[in-house]
């Protein structure tokens, strides 16, 4: 499915001007799914901005030794840039450029960065936390590359990236050819242990086929394709390479990244590793913070790798960069993708008529009706502007756009630093020793309460809970009577950062809903153009039911857990999915009509 999704986006796009998917659906279908579709790419790809940045950063602070070869290579990319645009030789090239990432990272896995908390000193980690820090550096990095030609940074890091995943590849399936490190994994478990009250395990189905996005199908692939890739690539022969096959490839990484966490996490480790796995996957919804879920792979994969032969502190290091320099990726193309959709939604449209070029306002008079514009090449015209016109196009201007998505990613990852829940009265149940709150059912005290200091945090109260493990899930509703949340402005970002993973949730069911939709423009598109459109039509109904179903149950979830922003957030999604596929079966009824037999 994520094959043909991802090649049916990618000569859509080719076949249009390499318009975005988003924008292509109002041509094919009409102008409100434009509308519709755009406003679930936006929140799509705001999530992705907050949360990929937190990965980076995230890396960054576990693996120190991962930062100084990323950011080299930035220079390295533009120099083989600069290289190839010279016309020099391509291999050569690569191969200079690629030996020059490796011998980076080879220096700086064998450096010593010693037990330092972070890098950053005092007086700026008192005010911004690490990951707050290394998320504006980050947006600040991706803001230059964004507005930057692909051709002076996108196009050759991505190249060379290439090279870093066949290089990884090779090196992970050697590691399982040699080791042959046994399964630690439970085969299925399906009842994981929750890590608390309230976090049961979702079902298998639907949650499965949402939670597995890029190496099975990926809406964000959708996006990829038809706004980056399809500007790209010479000719639609290449497209079966790059949009079929490259897909393919991908679903081989996902295999070994699975084999990774299932049987290398456990290598090397006394007792057959089970312990091990189980200290990462034995519970859901554990607190532990994104690094548990980074660590399986990294630590897994420099396991296989290690098995060949290759040190396992530069195992280590080789594996830290190879993830950070794949969401750097995803981190700058979403940028810029964000940038597209924002400049096709505000960007005044092109008329027939139109008497200025839309991207250089170059004067149409005296100009044959089909030429384009002698100044930039530009084939769309428009209408004399206005305020509100001028304005929309300054909008949607290249630096204003990406600064637009830049500053509300950025707000949105560091949003956890601008308020915080707590309980205005708390009442703890049991008998208080010691600091800690010993509950009255397990010792036999009579019922009593204590009041807590009024405006105590929901942290505060978390961390009270948790000074003994080992009682059950379930008595933690009798340690405390707490009253409704509340919230309230703080502005202390000195633990910030983490505010993409408050739409984290719905980021699996955003991101399949997107796949959905692409496959609906690619199916009504083919039905158009009167090609066999069961290759799309098949995955597309597949995709629309299981994101359907998957988001009525997130909707239930979060209704019964008092979610409210979620709970909107989720049904405004399943508005906008139905909308969309009733718009398309009103156009594909109408054609069916137009072209009945008489």
């Amino acid at each position: 499915m994520g094959a043909v999704h991802d090649f049916g986006s990618l000569i859509i796009s080719m076949r249009h001007q390499g318009r975005t998917i988003a924008d292509l659906s109002g041509t094919v279908i009409n102008a409100r799914v434009r509308i519709l579709f755009m406003i679930v790419v936006v929140i799509g790809l705001w999530i992705v901005l907050a949360i990929f940045g937190l990965v980076i950063a995230t890396i960054f602070k576990l693996y120190p030794s991962s930062v100084i070869p990323v950011f080299l290579q930035i220079p390295i990319a533009i120099a083989l840039g600069i290289w190839l645009k010279r016309g020099l030789p391509m291999i050569l090239g690569s191969l200079i450029a690629v030996g020059l990432m490796y011998a980076s990272i080879y220096w700086s896995a064998g450096s010593d960065y010693g037990a330092k908390d972070g890098i950053f000193p005092s007086y700026l980690t008192n005010y911004l936390s690490d990951i707050g820090i290394w998320t504006l550096i980050l947006m600040i990095y991706v803001f230059i590359a964004s507005v930057l030609p692909v051709n002076v940074l996108l196009q050759p890091r991505d190249f060379i990236n290439s090279w870093q995943l066949l290089i990884a590849m090779g090196l992970l399936v050697l590691g399982v050819l040699i080791a042959h490190p046994p399964i630690v994994a439970d085969a299925v478990r399906l009842v994981p242990d929750p890590s608390a009250s309230g976090t049961p395990a979702p079902p298998m189905f639907p949650f499965l086929f949402i939670t597995i996005a890029c190496g099975a199908v990926s809406g964000f692939h959708c996006l990829v394709s038809s706004g980056c890739s399809s500007r790209q690539l010479k000719t639609e022969a290449d497209a079966q390479y790059v949009g079929y096959g490259a897909m393919l490839t991908e679903g081989f990484l996902a295999t070994l990244v699975i084999v990774a966490c299932t049987a290398g996490i456990g290598m090397g480790a006394s007792g057959g590793g089970r312990e091990i796995w189980l200290s990462y996957y034995q519970q859901w919804g554990g607190d532990a913070g994104l690094g548990a879920k980074l660590t399986p792979f990294i630590d897994g994969s420099a396991n296989m790798i290690a098995a060949i032969g290759v040190p396992h502190h530069l195992a280590i290091t080789l594996m830290g960069v190879f993830v950070a320099s794949f969401a750097a990726t995803t981190l700058d193309s979403a940028t810029r993708l964000q940038r597209y959709v924002i400049a096709e939604l505000v960007m005044p449209k092109p008329k027939p008529g139109g008497t200025q070029c839309a991207k250089c306002n170059y004067p149409r008079d005296g100009l044959p009706t089909d030429a384009p514009c002698p100044e930039c090449s530009g084939d769309q015209w428009i209408g004399r502007l206005g305020l509100i016109g001028k304005t929309r196009k300054l909008v949607a201007n290249r630096y204003s756009a990406t600064l637009i998505a830049v500053l509300t990613a950025s707000v949105f990852a560091l949003s956890d630093g601008m308020y915080e829940q707590y309980y205005p009265n708390v009442y703890v149940i049991g008998k208080v020793s010691g600091g800690q709150y010993t509950p009255y059912e397990h010792y036999g005290y009579r019922v009593y309460r204590t009041k807590l200091v009024e405006g105590t945090t929901r942290m505060e109260i978390e961390k009270a809970a948790a000074f003994n493990r080992e009682l059950s899930p379930e008595a933690a509703s009798i340690w405390f009577d707490l009253p409704p949340l509340k919230s309230r402005l703080k502005f202390d970002f000195t633990n910030a950062g983490l505010g993409g993973l408050t739409l984290w949730p719905i980021f699996g069911a955003t991101n399949q809903l997107l796949a959905a939709l692409a496959l609906l423009v690619i199916t009504v598109w083919l039905v158009k153009s009167n090609r066999p459109y069961w290759v799309s039509a098949i995955p597309m109904l597949f995709m629309l039911a299981v994101t359907s179903y998957s988001i009525i149950l997130l909707s239930r979830g979060f209704a019964d857990s008092g979610n409210t922003l979620l709970m909107g957030i989720s049904i405004l999604m399943f508005i906008l999915q139905l909308w969309i596929v009733i718009e398309a079966l009103i156009l594909l009824k109408s054609r069916k009509k137009e072209h009945a037999p008489t």
